[in-house]
């Protein structure tokens, strides 16, 4: 307790005199429709309930989202590691080209995959949202999923990347285990002998090992002493939180295990939304532990899933997962790419001058189109900071939308880019332009129609019912001519035939 009092006074004294915090809590594998939080709206822009808003449990996603606003058109890459460099580096994963989830021991391209596609993911020396915010002053914290190297590779360690602490963080996309009682995936140590563990075992939290815990809670008291020590430093911080939930395996948390025991869902679903519930506690107590520390009021908070759900409640082209959305994690359909998102002052303060600059308006929905590179120059923009000219930046500055106001400067334009297989869905590109979205499958499959084509038109057929195609061969050559121009202003790389030299270049409609 007299820490705590210590701690409230430091940030007390220092409210108006430095830069704001912020909180990126980044969710593995959650969908926009994972949630008791509805996001999507009726016809005259209000919340609307569907049965999996009535499934999952998330007090905490509600109550921040009553102090700040949310987007319900907020799109992500359909995999993880593509948006985690995107919110890394500003940039469009056609132009960073880390377009797949990144096996941390084997390069994962795909049969016919892009053979230079971006494998390495960030390295030592690239320019990254945390490293500009390091040479800001910001005392820059990881804890959680890194996703953003190969083992072997600097990337690996988010302490490379500009990070001066790091939890947890590695190649590994998923937990061997979420359970403390089994080391999260480390085996026990033999006598005399070092300590083994499974490939995907989470490192960094030995700590923790043989106790009754949960991953996600252990990770978020890792978090909150990092972002203490930083209040008592007196120095402003950026807590980078990438949980490892919700990804599978589907570890039941006990602690909630009971709220979905009738449900009628599958076991692996139940427990799907035990990792859902747990991850929204963690939101919650993070939330606490800002207004104990005194911060609150200087500190953003940003919550977001990395791609779209990944729900064991049906297949991933049908609408199951993320009912009424089409799709889930790797489809090339809305479920696979849409995800929630809430920026909220952790406390509303009007006296706050860092939220005098950016006010963030309460309950409220952003219709507009954002996307995860958006981030980027976002925060770097309310911590003052200046990315170098030379690093080109896809993202689009979020103030006015995070303002509650319409954006006429933003395009409502959303490019998704995965030259790979295999997937739920292999080898596309789709381009969202206002209300129609298009795909263009490179090699056409049984999932397409046999085509190369997919058009819908996302005002009058939200959930992906009725390919247009066919009937609209005006709209798709319009919009791939587009889709080509903005793959080749960013450099993309495209898969290549079967004779793995031939790029496979999308090809006009006649």
């Amino acid at each position: 307790m007299m820490r705590a009092l210590i701690l409230f006074f430091f940030a007390a004294t220092l409210a108006s005199a430095v830069p704001p915090n912020v909180v990126i809590m980044l969710v593995d594998d959650m969908g926009v429709m994972d949630t008791s939080l509805p996001f999507l709206t009726d016809e005259s822009g209000k919340p609307k309930r569907y049965p999996l808003n009535d499934y999952y449990r998330t007090p905490n996603m509600e109550r921040l989202a009553a102090r700040g606003i949310r987007f319900n058109n907020f799109c992500a890459m359909s995999v993880c590691s593509p948006t985690r460099v995107s919110i890394m580096t500003g940039q469009n994963a056609a132009r960073h080209r880390t377009t797949n989830w990144i096996n941390p021991d084997n390069d994962n391209a795909g049969p016919q995959g892009a053979p230079d596609w971006n494998w390495a993911g960030l390295k030592k020396g690239d320019l990254t949202l945390a490293g500009l915010l390091q040479g800001a002053g910001y005392r820059t914290i990881h804890v959680g999923k890194g996703h953003f190297g190969p083992r072997a590779m600097e990337g690996s360690n988010p302490a490379n990347l500009g990070f001066d602490i790091n939890v947890a963080g590695a190649s590994i996309g998923a937990p061997a285990s979420y359970l403390g009682t089994e080391n999260f995936g480390w085996k026990a140590k033999p006598k005399g002998k070092k300590g083994r563990g499974t490939s995907s075992a989470v490192p960094g939290l030995e700590k923790y090992h043989g106790q009754d815990i949960f991953l996600t809670e252990a990770l978020t008291l890792e978090a909150k002493a990092h972002v203490a020590d930083a209040v008592k430093q007196q120095k402003p911080f950026f807590l980078y939180f990438p949980q490892y939930a919700v990804h599978a395996p589907f570890n039941s948390d006990a602690r909630f295990a009971a709220h979905y025991k009738d449900s009628g869902k599958p076991e692996n679903a139940q427990a799907f939304a035990t990792l859902i519930e747990g991850m929204d506690k963690s939101l919650g107590d993070i939330m606490d532990y800002l207004d104990t520390l005194g911060v609150a009021d200087n500190t953003l908070i940003i919550f977001l899933g990395d791609n779209g759900s990944d729900a064991p409640l049906g297949h991933e082209h049908q609408v199951a997962c993320a009912a009424p959305l089409r799709g889930k994690k790797g489809s090339h359909y809305e479920g696979g790419m849409r995800v929630p998102f809430i920026a909220a002052w952790a406390k509303a303060n009007a006296e706050n001058a860092h939220q005098k600059q950016l006010p963030i308006p309460a309950g409220v929905i952003q219709p507009q189109l954002a996307a995860v590179y958006d981030l980027f120059p976002t925060v770097l923009g309310l911590a003052g900071v200046k990315a170098p000219a030379s690093h080109a930046v896809d993202g689009h500055n979020l103030n006015t939308l995070l303002s509650g106001k319409a954006d006429a400067g933003y395009e409502q334009a959303f490019l998704m880019h995965y030259p790979h297989s295999p997937h739920r869905s292999e080898y596309f590109t789709s381009f969202r332009q206002g209300e129609w979205k298009v795909i263009y499958h490179y090699f056409p499959t049984a999932v397409s129609g046999g085509s190369h084509y997919q058009l819908f038109n996302l005002k009058s057929d939200p959930f992906e019912q009725t390919d247009l195609a066919s009937k609209e061969p005006g709209k798709v050559k319009e919009l791939i001519q587009e889709m080509v121009r903005r793959l080749e202003a960013q450099g993309a790389v495209f898969p290549v035939e079967k004779d793995g030299k031939t790029r496979a270049k999308p090809v006009l409609p006649q």
